[in-house]
Order: structure tokens, then C-alpha cells, then sequence
């Protein structure tokens, strides 16, 4: 009798275990975004500036958790010939899945619009922190989404490989 106790025990321990990090994972650690309404969407130019460009129906969420796992979603009216002639491209960038109930970011959707031509990819913040960048796809329809980017610096870092003249400095901290 004892054996079936501890057996039901370590089941129903087990099952709060699991619906607990669940839980954790999709939906404790995020919040959603406030937008500004003025500077939400930036793209970098080809000279290197900051601009922000004419957007509407933002939505965005983030996690202090993880420097990767905010996402947002837009819509913008600029055409994408004006995007790629005046804003730098990001290449190589694959975007993240987002959970579930962040219903607006598809991440492959967007990952096969890149693959595909009917997204372009641009820089809108190079070293946000160290490592990581933020980037903008939008696509021909002009819906746009944003996430954040594990640059080469940030991969050397995380590996291990030394970082090389090309890697700005790291801030070091307390923590």
C-alpha cells in the first residue's frame, strides 16, 4: 500500500512540476509592451543613423529574462523600395518563435517571407547589449515584425571563441 501512495505521490508532483514550467515558459515572464507611439519602429540608415519610420497597430512583448525574447508586430504604409534604398538590410537573420498567445508573430511565416523575397530584413539596432542586435523584417503587404538577433559577437561569446577586434567592448558589471 505504501509503494502505490508514494507512486501517486511522485505522479501528482511530477504533473505540478510540469504544468508549473510550462507555465513559466509561456507566460509568467512576459509583459507586454507600452508603445511610445513615436519611436517604437527604428530602422538604421546606410550612413548609420537612427530613424523611425511611419508605423501603426503596434504590439510587442518582452521578458527581463532573456535578452532575446522580445517581439512586436506593426504595420507600415512605406513601400519597400524606399526601405531598402535608405535603410541598411540585416542579413542572415532567422526570426524566433514567440508563444502561442502572441498570435500576430508567426515565426515561420516570417522565416519562409524571408527565405521566399516577400521579406526584407533590416538593422534597426546593432549591439542593443552586448551581442545582441534588433532587427525589422517587413513584408511587400506591409506588415512588419520585430525580434532580437544573436550577432557573431554575441556567438563567441556564448562558445567561447575569442572575440576579436570587430567585437565592441564588454561592459562588465557587478553581477
Amino acid at each position: 500500500m505504501t509503494g502505490k501512495i508514494l507512486t501517486v505521490v511522485i505522479l501528482v508532483s511530477a504533473l505540478i512540476a510540469g504544468v508549473a514550467m510550462y507555465y513559466l515558459q509561456v507566460y509568467a515572464y512576459y509583459e507586454t509592451v507600452t508603445p511610445t507611439g513615436t519611436d517604437d519602429v527604428q530602422l538604421t540608415t546606410l550612413d548609420g543613423r537612427k530613424e523611425t519610420i511611419l508605423y501603426e497597430d503596434f504590439q510587442a512583448i518582452d521578458a527581463e529574462s532573456s535578452p532575446i525574447r522580445f517581439r512586436a508586430c506593426f504595420t507600415t504604409q512605406t513601400p519597400i523600395s524606399t526601405l531598402t534604398s535608405t535603410y541598411e538590410q540585416y542579413i542572415g537573420a532567422a526570426p524566433r518563435n514567440a508563444p502561442g498567445w502572441f498570435s500576430c508573430f508567426d515565426a515561420e511565416a516570417i522565416g519562409d517571407a524571408i527565405r521566399n523575397g516577400r521579406a526584407q530584413v533590416f538593422t534597426s539596432q546593432r549591439n542593443l547589449e552586448f551581442g545582441i542586435d534588433r532587427v525589422v523584417a517587413i513584408t511587400e503587404d506591409g506588415r512588419g515584425y520585430i525580434w532580437h538577433e544573436i550577432n557573431d559577437c554575441g556567438d563567441k561569446a556564448y562558445d567561447g571563441t575569442p572575440l576579436g577586434d570587430d567585437c565592441p567592448e564588454r561592459e562588465t558589471g557587478g553581477n
